[in-house]
């Protein structure tokens, strides 16, 4: 099968032939360079316009060279034994996905083949599965208009987690334009970043949710008031890519998968990669860095994905072949991985059995941020009335030391403080027993007998509801409601308040249903009953507010 791939969703005209009996893939590419600020849609359409006729006909030619016919010869009706013809649908910029759509329109028809159209997100997670192999990983793809983790499950990719405001690549490129710095801004970063030193600025992580604004707020201000550039941009790459490589981790908890590959332009940064590297190595999970090629943008990606989906019968026709800018990558009916391994293969489910539960429950476990160990009351170093919990906070090598030690007592501080006062207003959670800062230990009460996961039904996640609810009227958040971070047993308990606040806001209640719903809709076999749960559970108690605020929330997501 030869597919030919025409990618143009922001900056790079870009097409490419993908032929799958020797697995190789010819891009040429025409990148658009701003003469200032960042990308300008309707100055990057026109390059579209100009470059995508060129970069075509430069892989047609190769095409036609390698199909054993004569360049010359090109006027016959595919001389180039293509057999479709895949585009970018989206997401991406308005002006020139249309321009894109276009030129994939005119050389179907030309060509006389069937059309695909690819999510561009979702082609930068296939390329790498692809070249790795691997089974079924998460992907956080790290590009210059998004940020999120992706995961496959019941025949789509599930948004795991997501920025909820701006993509990496561009937080970057609002910085270094603020300092009068040309486009690309990445690269000009990583470099400065070299010579720099730590300072403070804000390390947002909402459950496997993440924000750049403030921190980009943050490093402009900084600017402006004298700090050395080299000092801001080290301190950039260690915020934003350890906030990265920490939200991966926690999907790979939650998941309990152990593979992971990286995508998007930002990818090629060496810093981000080493991170990434560094926790899957002390994790034992496989992680896998796609070609430098396939990173940036580039129509390879889209040729492979449009031959997986080619095969798989996903052609459109050219009446339905509109462009999508907010086109969403759980949009799309995974047709060439039906039957697949879900992305949470490694979760349990409700045919957990009490034996397998119990054994789980007198095992030690590594979740994303520490070590929990089941004591039994003789194995105790102090005299208790049952069974408990010792919970140690592990320091993550992938990150700056500094930035390392503060996390880690601010949250060990966190757990412990709100534990016990979200207990004292009605939750159900662990009596803390111990707490020893200087090691981030903590010694809980033994609650529950399975995590949520294990125990997934409307009338448990319901009670999950009611419960954040209780939490919200106290003016607390818990910052992480996962279903790891959920116990089941005689009574429904919250754990893990490490990113837990206080607050007044009705935007952080509804920011914590959403993580809750994100986590139901990544695990869940059937998860539409168990959200319609949480928000019956929630309203029951809680405010109407919270809930219409839920949408807003949602809504703020990249691919809303």
């Amino acid at each position: 099968m030869r597919v030919l791939g025409i990618e143009g969703t922001a900056w790079a005209a870009s097409a490419a032939i993908y032929d799958d009996a020797d697995d190789t893939v010819c891009i040429e590419s025409n990148p658009y360079q701003p003469d200032s600020g960042g990308i300008h849609p309707r100055e990057a359409a026109e390059h579209m316009g100009e470059a995508l006729p060129e970069v075509i006909d430069q892989v047609l030619a190769q095409a036609a060279e390698t199909a054993g016919n004569a360049v010359a010869d090109t006027d016959a009706p595919n001389a180039y034994n293509i057999d479709c013809v895949a585009f970018s649908r989206g997401p991406g910029l308005g002006p020139c996905l249309r321009t894109v759509g276009t030129a994939a329109r005119a050389a179907a028809q030309a060509l006389d083949v069937p059309l695909v159209g690819v999510n561009h997100m979702i082609a930068h997670l296939e390329i790498g599965r692809h070249e790795s192999g691997f089974d079924s990983p998460v992907c956080l793809n790290a590009s210059g208009a998004n940020a999120h983790l992706l995961g496959y499950h019941n025949g789509r990719y599930r948004v795991l987690g997501e920025t909820m405001d701006t993509g990496v690549g561009n937080a970057l490129d609002k910085f270094t334009r603020h300092i009068g710095w040309e486009h690309p801004g990445g690269p000009k970063v990583e470099e400065a970043a070299k010579d720099g030193a730590l300072i403070d600025l804000p390390y947002v992580v909402k459950g496997m949710d993440f924000s750049f604004s403030g921190i980009m707020s943050a490093a402009k201000t900084a600017a402006d008031e004298g700090e050395a550039i080299e000092d801001i941009c080290f301190s950039l790459q260690e915020h934003l890519f350890g906030m990265l490589t920490e939200v991966a981790e926690r999907a790979l908890s939650l998941t309990g998968t152990d593979e992971l590959v990286l995508g998007g332009g930002v990818g090629q940064n060496a810093r981000l990669q080493s991170m990434l590297a560094t926790m899957c190595a002390e994790r034992g999970a496989a992680f896998h860095v796609p070609e430098a090629r396939f990173l940036r943008d580039n129509a390879g990606m889209i040729a492979v994905v449009g031959a997986k989906q080619f095969a798989a019968g996903q052609t459109i026709a050219i009446a339905d072949s509109t462009v999508d800018p907010n086109f969403r990558p759980d949009e799309v009916a995974v047709a060439w991985r039906e039957g697949e391994a879900s992305v949470a293969r490694g979760r349990g489910d409700a045919t957990t059995s009490p034996a397998e539960a119990a054994a789980a429950a007198r095992s030690t476990r590594r979740g994303a941020e520490a070590v929990v160990t089941t004591v039994e009351p003789a194995d105790c170093a102090f005299e208790l009335p049952g069974r408990s919990v010792r919970k140690r906070r592990l320091s993550k090598p992938y990150r700056h030391p500094e930035l390392d030690a503060t996390l880690t007592s601010e949250r060990t501080t966190a757990e412990a403080r709100l534990t016990a006062e979200a207990r004292a207003a009605g939750v159900p959670t662990p009596l803390v027993w111990d707490v020893a800062t200087e090691t981030a230990t903590i010694h809980l009460q033994h609650v529950g007998e399975a995590d949520l996961a294990e125990r997934l039904n409307a009338e448990t996640v319901a009670t999950v509801g009611r419960h954040l609810a209780t939490l919200h009227d106290a003016g607390m958040v818990h910052g992480d409601p996962t279903t790891r971070n959920v116990r089941v047993g005689d009574r429904v308990w919250l754990i893990d308040f490490g990113l837990g606040f206080h607050t007044g806001h009705v935007e952080d209640y509804a920011m914590d249903l959403h993580v809750l719903r994100q986590s139901l809709t990544a695990t869940a076999a059937d998860p539409a009953p168990l959200l319609d749960a949480v928000i019956d559970g929630y309203t029951a108690v809680g405010e109407p507010a919270v809930v219409d605020r839920l949408a807003t929330v949602a809504d703020r997501g990249r691919y809303q």
